[in-house]
């Protein structure tokens, strides 16, 4: 029988509200549907938010009350699955954990919504999203099967640079594979999200329960991910999904922007760059370029990944010069700093054998990449290398993961 799917990606950003992005998340899914596309990825932290450029207010030693009030923000934005903060496995998975009495169920809805999105479409869905549990935030994906509902939840285990100061650390035990059977074909799929990717040891704990379809919601749009990508993929001998969202900076919250509606968090913001900039100092986040008459010409902030963002003032004067990008920056007008991307995507699809065959995707706001694969081409490749077989010398090398069986799902 042929084990043909087609598999797709969104690379779509957070829109202003929950309501709003789970509204797009079943849109597009409908538009999947019409693409005959089975399995469907969205980005990392799709729901809820990346909070992009944002420091919340934080030095070494010090935070602020403007930082607060952004966290409560965030805090507010981000997904009620009904789980707890050290993780109930299956009982939550399974339904067993106490509901409240007055909704019938743990959480927001969310769950549901996503369940009830899967069943009306026939569509895998696999989502990046933002949960909160207890006091916590925790950067997490989920798998949503058409039949069953939810079938697995990952928890990302290290958030990256500044994402540690708002995202606790996941559990390893979420790094369990999830299988299922898609128009006959038998599907194993595994997910690290971002720089989870370079972590090798995470992902020889993903190869060694034999999956054929890797997922990989990032938020890492530098020219550098494909090349990682490719590696994951003819290491493991497994298709590799990875959708990043494409955002301009128009498109992030009020409350890291300084234009939305909490008045204390703008004028705290404020305040902290006009004494920064009185005192001739870059602030915590690295905004800087005041020019030499005292009128500030441009603010940068750079990235957990050192990557350099420039916001151009809106009363500075624009140079020719200042309009020429590289293929991989953007190339949208710098006449506006709203009009700016401050992610422009990267998302791609990757087969067997290391090579690139829909993207990667850049400076397109809504995408969508699919691609009809043959999941024999995995087991083709296993004929010269298994990174968890014959190639794994399991005589010599052993990985043990706290919570999680290395071995491939029934």
């Amino acid at each position: 029988m042929p084990q043909k799917l087609t598999i797709g990606l969104s690379q779509s950003h957070t829109l202003s509200s929950l309501q709003s992005t789970l509204s797009a998340l079943r849109e597009t899914t409908l538009l999947a549907v019409e693409k005959g596309i089975s399995i469907l990825l969205f980005p990392e932290a799709y729901l809820g938010g990346y909070p992009r450029t944002c420091s919340f207010g934080a030095a070494v030693g010090a935070r602020s009350d403007a930082g607060r009030d952004q966290f409560l923000e965030y805090f507010k934005s981000a997904v009620d699955l009904g789980d707890t903060p050290n993780g109930a496995g299956d009982d939550w998975l399974e339904g067993r954990l106490p509901v409240n009495k007055e909704t019938g169920r743990r959480g927001d809805g969310t769950r549901e919504f996503l369940e009830n999105v899967a069943r009306e479409t026939g569509v895998f869905i696999v989502t990046g999203l933002v949960e909160r549990a207890g006091g916590s935030l925790y950067c997490a994906a989920v798998y949503v099967d058409p039949k069953r509902g939810i079938v697995g939840k990952r928890r990302k285990v290290m958030p990256t640079g500044s994402e540690r100061l708002v995202w606790a650390q996941g559990q390893p035990s979420t790094l369990k594979a999830v299988a299922a059977t898609i128009k006959g074909v038998r599907v194993v799929m595994g997910c690290a999200i971002c720089w989870e990717n370079y972590m090798p040891l995470l992902r020889y704990s993903v190869y060694s329960q034999g999956v054929n379809l890797w997922l990989a919601p990032t938020a890492d749009a530098r020219d550098t991910w494909e090349p990682l990508m490719k590696t994951v993929a003819c290491e493991g001998r497994c298709f590799v999904l990875s959708a990043n969202q494409c955002v301009k900076r128009k498109d992030l919250p009020g409350w890291i922007t300084g234009s939305g509606t909490a008045a204390g968090t703008r004028q705290g913001g404020q305040d902290l760059a006009a004494k920064a900039t009185a005192a001739g100092t870059d602030l915590p986040n690295g905004n800087h370029g005041a020019a030499a008459g005292g009128r500030r010409l441009s603010m940068s902030t750079r990235t957990e990944e050192n990557h350099e963002i420039a916001w151009r003032c809106k009363d500075a004067p624009i140079k020719e010069s200042d309009t020429e990008a590289s293929p991989l920056e953007p190339k949208s007008s710098y006449s506006s700093e709203d009009e700016q991307f401050v992610s422009i995507g990267g998302s791609c699809i990757v087969n067997p054998m290391g090579k690139t065959i829909a993207g990667p995707c850049w400076e397109q706001e809504q995408e969508l990449l699919f691609a009809e694969v043959d999941f024999d081409d995995c087991d083709r490749g296993h004929l010269d290398f298994d990174a968890a077989g014959h190639y794994a010398r399991p005589d010599a090398f052993k990985l043990t993961v706290d919570g999680l069986d290395l071995i491939p799902p029934p």
